[in-house]
């Protein structure tokens, strides 16, 4: 299964920082879920679960998977990693989203 989902470099790092206190096999799963200020916001989950019809990608070390159902809010996007003098976060470039929160934890298409 292939989706126009990339992860960066800055992703993948902090992904692999995150994990390594963590058990062999363990990855992290990116979700869509109904909420938010905007209708939709992103999970992040630290799991070892998997399904046969997740997307995984895996990039410097780093595993990242999507469900099937959260595939479709994906296309196009970008998963990276910002850290500045404001704090740092996963940022989620979404070209699908028509509506963010100020925040940027939630969106609407």
């Amino acid at each position: 299964m292939t989706v126009d989902f990339t992860v960066t470099d800055a992703a993948a790092r902090r992904i692999c920082q995150i994990l390594s206190p963590e058990p062999a096999g363990t990855f992290l799963r990116i979700s869509v879920e109904g909420g938010g200020c905007s209708g939709f916001s992103y999970k992040y989950d630290v799991t070892q679960e998997q399904s046969d019809d997740d997307l995984v990608i895996e990039k410097e070390g780093a595993k990242i998977v999507v469900d099937r159902m959260s595939l479709d809010y994906f296309k196009g996007s970008q998963l990276d990693y910002k850290a500045d003098l404001m704090g740092s976060a996963f940022k989620i470039s979404n070209p699908m989203a028509t509506a963010k929160c100020g925040c940027g934890s939630s969106f609407a298409v």
